[in-house]
């Protein structure tokens, strides 16, 4: 019997957090899908296929994780691929609150669907997508906390949205 799990989320971006939870999860299960879901909100920094790409670039030494975008709810996507577990990451006390509700909603919804919670390596606890949005968009480095790939697209993105719009030339030196 394969032993599925779903690793949802945003992912906006994919920090080495979350590629540190999906690693320990792919040496728990013969295959893990992050699933990288469809609204980031209003401050997303990057469309949903933007985060897929990226964090297939992330996990791309992972050979049991796939990465896929999802717009249901994910306890019908866990029905569709025959997932019976379901992996979360608590990075503090305060995330268990909400974490909780949700696994027991979850479970209300797909009765043999398992919520198990995987804590990042200690590096990571304090690590979230929105701290490192906020950093990168004061100009800070965020370097030590996202995969190379990601780094790449919000240097892009940054200095693509500090550049002010050219001006229309026209040709004969006017």
């Amino acid at each position: 019997m394969n032993k599925i799990a779903i690793y949802p989320g945003t992912f906006d971006p994919i920090t080495l957090g979350h590629v540190d939870i999906a690693a320990r999860a792919s040496e728990l299960f013969d295959r893990v899908v992050l699933a990288v879901a469809a609204n980031a909100g209003e401050s997303a920094a990057f469309s949903r296929e933007e985060r897929v790409e990226l964090a297939r670039l992330a996990l791309a030494e992972y050979r049991n994780v796939e990465v896929r975008p999802f717009d249901t709810l994910v306890t019908d996507l866990a029905h569709r691929l025959g997932a019976r577990f379901l992996i979360r990451g608590l990075r503090a006390v305060s995330d268990f609150d909400y974490e909780f509700q949700m696994a027991a909603m979850n479970r209300c919804l797909l009765p043999e669907l398992e919520t198990l919670f995987l804590m990042p390596a200690e590096r990571f606890n304090y690590l979230s997508s929105s701290v490192v949005r906020e950093i990168a968009g004061l100009g800070g480095d965020v370097g030590d906390f996202v995969p190379a790939a990601v780094l790449q697209a919000l240097q892009r993105r940054l200095s693509a949205a500090a550049r002010p719009p050219g001006k229309l030339r026209r040709s004969g030196g006017e």
